[in-house]
């Protein structure tokens, strides 16, 4: 007769089904556990859940949660100048997250303070590239496509 005791724990499922928890990647399990989707939740609606005043001076970077997906902290960066706006509406904070998701999801809010960034743009001018434009559409051998290209420059330079 056939021992049965080891069917009990064989990879193999009723009828080639398996448990959909089976089908899903490892890293993918790990994240729903952590929880990380409830961070790309308040990301996307952040500024519906603390206002537009805490949003605009405000934004998550990183949720720790603790064991399950209670008592979590929420770290934020804050703009250098309105940490104390963010500082008094900590508790605020953390009530209407909770509120927005049902359950006691975030337990403190901590602050990191970055100064603004100021990004300028690089003006890219063609007139100081139009001399080095000139020299490769000269180099181009097919008449059509250098013909094309020297109405394409005029016409860019005519736009501005």
């Amino acid at each position: 007769m056939h021992n049965k005791r080891h069917n009990n724990k064989s990879s193999y499922f009723t009828q080639g089904l398996r448990p959909f928890s089976k089908t899903i990647p490892q890293n993918l399990k790990r994240a729903i556990k952590r929880g990380s989707y409830n961070f790309s939740y308040i990301l996307e609606n952040w500024t519906k859940i603390v206002g537009k005043k805490i949003a605009d001076n405000s934004y998550p970077i990183k949720i720790k949660m603790k064991k399950g997906l209670e008592n979590g902290t929420l770290i934020l960066n804050v703009l250098h100048g309105k940490e104390l706006d963010v500082e008094y509406s900590k508790n605020e904070i953390v009530d209407k997250i909770n509120v927005f998701f049902g359950y006691n999801f975030i337990n403190q809010v901590q602050s990191k303070i970055i100064r603004e960034k100021k990004e300028e743009h690089k003006k890219i001018t063609l007139a100081k590239s139009k001399v080095r434009l000139e020299k490769k559409i000269k180099n181009i051998q097919n008449k059509n496509l250098q013909n094309s290209l020297k109405n394409l420059l005029e016409a860019y330079e005519l736009e501005k």
